[in-house]
C-alpha cells in the first residue's frame, strides 16, 4: 500500500494542478492506454476528457494548446462539411464528419500531458500493450496455421492471407497499421538510447527520469518487446504496412545509425531468401499483380477513383458515398471485380474522390504543416527528444502506406497517429 501511495503522490504530482484539469489529464490517458484494445472505450475516454477541459476551459482558466496547423485543418473540416452537403447521400457521410472530432488529440496532448514522466508512462505503456497484442497476434497464427494445414493443405497461402491476424483489433489493417507505428516509436526510443523505463516496468518511470538509460536485464526487456511487435508485423502479412515500416526505418537509421544503412540491403537479402515460404510468397506476388487478386482489385478501384474525380473535382461524390454509386463508373457493362469496394485503398485518390480536390489539397497542406512543425521542435539533446523522430517516422510511414490503403479513415490507426504526431509539442 505503501508503494502505491508513493506512486499515486508521483503521478498526481505530473497532472496539470487545477481539479477539472486533472480530471480530463486522467480522461485523456486512459484515451491513450486503450487505444490498442478498444475504439469504443478509447473514443469515449476522449469524449469525457474534452468535455472536462472544457469545463477546465470555463471555470479554471485552462489553456488549449494547439500545434500551428489551425487553418489546414479548418480548411480540410470545411471542405469535408461541404461535401457531404452535395452528396447523394448525407446520412451515410455523417460516420466521417463525427471522426473529425479524433483531430482533437492534436490539441489534447500538449494540452493534458504537461511532463516529461507523464508522456514517457505512456509511452511505455503503449509498447507494454503492444508487445501483449502481438504475444496474441502470434497464437491467433499458430492456431490458424495448425487448422489451414489440417484442413486445407493445398491452399494454405490463400487461407492465411484471406484472414490475418489482428490482435485486439477487429480488423488485419487496423492491427498492422498500430503496430506499425509503435514499432517505429520503439526503434527511435531504443536507437536514440532513451528507453522508457528503467526497472523492466512502465510503472517505474512515475519514479525515475525518463532521460536516464536503462541498463542490464531491464533494457533486454523492452528489446524483446521490440522483437515481439516487429514479428506480429511480419506475420501480419500486409505488405502496405511493411512498407510503411521500411520507410520509417530508414528515417529513423538516419538519424541515429547512419553507419547502418549500407548494410540494409544485404540484411533484406539475407532475411528474404532464408524466410519461410508463406512470407516469400506474399514478397513474390508483387512482382505478378495480374495474379492477386487484392493488387488487381486496386487497379480497378483506382481508375474508379480518377473517374470520380474526372466528374467530381469539387464536392466529390460524398464522405463514405464510394460504395453506393461505385458500379457507375466502371466502364459501361463491366461489372465490379468480387471483393470490399468500401473504399479505395488509397488516401489521395479516396479523399480526391469522395471529398473533392479541395479536401485533398487541404489535407496535404496539413499533413505538410504537421511534418514541418514536428520537424521544427525536434530537439535530439532533449530527455524525450526521441518523440519528434517517432511522430516524424510516424508521419512518413502513413504517408507511403497511405498509396495502398486508406489508413486515414480508419479511427483506430488515426487515433494513434494523432497522438504520436502531436507528442513533441509535449517534448518541448
Amino acid at each position: 500500500m505503501g508503494r502505491f501511495a508513493d506512486f499515486a503522490a508521483v503521478a498526481k504530482a505530473e497532472l496539470p494542478p487545477t481539479p477539472l484539469a486533472r480530471t480530463a489529464s486522467v480522461f485523456f490517458s486512459l484515451s491513450v492506454l486503450t487505444v490498442l484494445f478498444s475504439t469504443a472505450a478509447s473514443e469515449g475516454f476522449l469524449i469525457a476528457a474534452l468535455l472536462v477541459y472544457g469545463g477546465a476551459w470555463l471555470r479554471e482558466q485552462a489553456t488549449l494548446v494547439f500545434p500551428p496547423i489551425k487553418l489546414p485543418l479548418v480548411l480540410f473540416c470545411l471542405a469535408t462539411l461541404l461535401s457531404d452537403l452535395g452528396a447523394t447521400d448525407r446520412w451515410i457521410g455523417w460516420h466521417a464528419i463525427r471522426k473529425l472530432i479524433l483531430f482533437i488529440i492534436l490539441a489534447l496532448t500538449p494540452s493534458l500531458v504537461r511532463r516529461g514522466r507523464h508522456l514517457a508512462f505512456l509511452y511505455a505503456a503503449l509498447f507494454a500493450e503492444a508487445a501483449l497484442a502481438a504475444v496474441v497476434g502470434v497464437v491467433q497464427f499458430v492456431r490458424q496455421y495448425l487448422d489451414v494445414r489440417a484442413h486445407h493443405p493445398g491452399e494454405v497461402y490463400f487461407y492465411m492471407t484471406n484472414e490475418r491476424i489482428h490482435g485486439f483489433m477487429g480488423h488485419w489493417m487496423n492491427f498492422g497499421g498500430q503496430q506499425m507505428l509503435i514499432f517505429l516509436a520503439m526503434s527511435a526510443c531504443l536507437l536514440a538510447k532513451f528507453p522508457p523505463g528503467t526497472r523492466g516496468s512502465p510503472l517505474a518511470l512515475a519514479r525515475t527520469h525518463p532521460a536516464e538509460a536503462s541498463q542490464g536485464s531491464h533494457a533486454l526487456a523492452w528489446w524483446v518487446a521490440f522483437c515481439l511487435v516487429a514479428t506480429s508485423l511480419v506475420l501480419n502479412f500486409t505488405r502496405g504496412v511493411w512498407l510503411g515500416c521500411a520507410a520509417g526505418v530508414l528515417y529513423i537509421m538516419w538519424r541515429h545509425r547512419r553507419r547502418w544503412l549500407w548494410a540494409l540491403p544485404i540484411l533484406v537479402v539475407i532475411l528474404v531468401a532464408g524466410a519461410p515460404g508463406l512470407l516469400r510468397q506474399r514478397l513474390r506476388s508483387v512482382l505478378h499483380p495480374a495474379r492477386d487478386p487484392s493488387i488487381s482489385i486496386r487497379f480497378e478501384m483506382w481508375r474508379v477513383g480518377v473517374n470520380m474525380i474526372k466528374h467530381h473535382p469539387w464536392l466529390g461524390v460524398g464522405p463514405d458515398n464510394i460504395p453506393e454509386v461505385y458500379a457507375d463508373y466502371l466502364p459501361l457493362g463491366q461489372l465490379p471485380m468480387a471483393g470490399y469496394h468500401g473504399h479505395l485503398h488509397n488516401d489521395y485518390l479516396q479523399l480526391g474522390a469522395e471529398r473533392g480536390l479541395p479536401a485533398l489539397g487541404a489535407w496535404l497542406w496539413l499533413m505538410g504543416a504537421l511534418g514541418w512543425h514536428i520537424r521544427k521542435e525536434r530537439n535530439p539533446s532533449a530527455a524525450l527528444g526521441w518523440v519528434a523522430d517517432a511522430a516524424l517516422a510516424g508521419w512518413l510511414s502513413i504517408l507511403v502506406e497511405g498509396f495502398f490503403e486508406y489508413n486515414f479513415g480508419t479511427s483506430p490507426v488515426l487515433a494513434l497517429f494523432l497522438f504520436v504526431a502531436s507528442t513533441p509539442f509535449v517534448a518541448v
